[in-house]
C-alpha cells in the first residue's frame, strides 16, 4: 500500500469519525470539535490526492487550497466558539435549546 493510498484512508476515516461525533453529540464545543476533525480529514485527502504520481511533481493547486482553507477553519472556528459563549451567556446551556411550539 502507497504512502498516498494511506493518507486518502485516514482523510476519510477522519472525515467519518468527525461526521459520526457531529451527529451524536449535543454539546456545542464537541460539535465545534467534530467539524474540525472533519476539516482535517478533507485536508489530508486533497493533500493525498496532489501527488497522485511518485514520478512528477505534486500538483501545487491542491496545496494552495489546503492552506486557504486551513485559514477559513481558523476563522469559522473563531466565530462558532464565540457563538457558542453567546449561546450559553444567553441560555446558561451549552448547547442548542430545542422549541416546541405545538
Amino acid at each position: 500500500m502507497s504512502h498516498i493510498y494511506l493518507y486518502a484512508l485516514l482523510g476519510l476515516g477522519l472525515l467519518v469519525l468527525g461526521l459520526h461525533a457531529l451527529i451524536v453529540y449535543v454539546n456545542l464545543l464537541r460539535k465545534i470539535l467534530a467539524i474540525n476533525v472533519m476539516c482535517t480529514g478533507v485536508f489530508l485527502v486533497l493533500v493525498s490526492l496532489a501527488s497522485r504520481n511518485n514520478d512528477v511533481q505534486p500538483d501545487p493547486v491542491p496545496h494552495a487550497m489546503v492552506i486557504t482553507g486551513i485559514v477559513v477553519a481558523v476563522s469559522a472556528t473563531a466565530l462558532a466558539l464565540i457563538l457558542m459563549l453567546r449561546i450559553k451567556r444567553a441560555t446558561g446551556k451549552n448547547e442548542l435549546v430545542d422549541n416546541d411550539y405545538e
